[in-house]
């Protein structure tokens, strides 16, 4: 047990699974596994819907460090019989700053690239550097990167994401991974309604991408909430932007899907700026296939 880096405590737990199976065919992701190596996030993004009750997370600013991840991931990836693209940290962003210290998202991807799993991994950090190594392995079968940026502003992203690096370290991460040859590109979600709903922050988030190498951008313009996740996001706007919060009660009320008054406007205009600049809109997945094929390698 240690101090982390916000204001929670850095604790050792054991796991008794590790990978999770995807339901049905994920058209965003093209995930067919989820892998969770921690709990909670020193990123601790205002918005995060990870902070909702249904994920049972007493102390979201806590980490919680599975120390026995990389043991039950041979395990578990010596059983599958599908071989598809497993996803880091839904739960968590893999790279956020107890990975210097554990280092759990480097030694798994070691074990994936020993078994020949592909991989796409969500990230706000440019630490994901460090394996650049081991995702150029693993890109021989299929390795994709994506950026989470909703903002190219950097003090604003300080107020929303407080313990992520900026979106400018973000975009010159993505432009070395672009130069290293590995599938790269954005998530641009959530866009937050009256705090990133401008056509400026659209344009610009769009214009950092395709300076940066960015092969796809997949979007989402608005945000969800439910529960603890909008308490917690009420409190942060009342202290970083005062009055927002009014709007958001105003406008939404306690629904769950929550779309700017003007999405379809950003919606077309997103659109119509990747087609100008040749960047496609979804990510292009890896197909699943059965493991039998992949044994042959071992």
């Amino acid at each position: 047990m240690g101090k982390g880096d916000g204001n929670g405590m850095i604790k050792e737990i054991t796991a008794k699974t590790l990978l999770s199976r995807v339901k049905g065919p994920d058209a965003w992701f093209g995930l067919t596994y989820n892998m969770n190596l921690y709990r909670g996030c020193e990123h601790q993004c205002i918005y995060c819907d990870s902070r909702s009750e249904c994920y049972g997370i007493e102390n979201f600013a806590d980490t919680l460090v599975k120390v026995n991840a990389i043991d039950l991931l041979r395990r578990e990836l010596a059983g599958k019989r599908l071989v598809g693209a497993i996803g880091t940290g839904s739960m968590h962003d893999p790279y956020m700053p107890s990975e210097r210290r554990f280092g759990l998202t480097g030694s798994a991807l070691r074990v994936i690239a020993e078994f020949g799993f592909p991989v796409h991994i969500i990230t706000k950090s440019d630490l994901v550097l460090k394996d650049l190594g081991t995702l150029k392995e693993i890109s021989r079968v299929y390795a994709a990167v994506s950026f989470s940026i909703t903002t190219a502003d950097d003090d604003l992203a300080h107020k929303l994401e407080p313990g992520a690096p900026p979106p400018s370290a973000r975009a010159q991460a993505m432009a070395a991974l672009a130069a290293a040859g590995i599938y790269t590109g954005v998530t641009m979600m959530p866009i937050l309604p009256y705090l990133e709903d401008k056509e400026e922050n659209i344009a610009q988030v769009v214009g950092l991408a395709y300076r940066s190498g960015a092969q796809y951008i997949i979007p989402a313009i608005g945000m969800t909430m439910r529960d603890r996740q909008r308490e917690y996001f009420y409190g942060k706007l009342d202290e970083l932007f005062p009055g927002v919060k009014e709007r958001y009660q105003q406008s939404y009320g306690n629904r769950y899907q929550c779309a700017p008054l003007n999405a379809g406007r950003l919606s077309e205009l997103f659109g119509a700026l990747c087609r100008e600049k040749g960047i496609p809109t979804v990510i292009t997945p890896f197909q699943p296939r059965p493991a039998k094929d992949q044994l042959k390698l071992f």
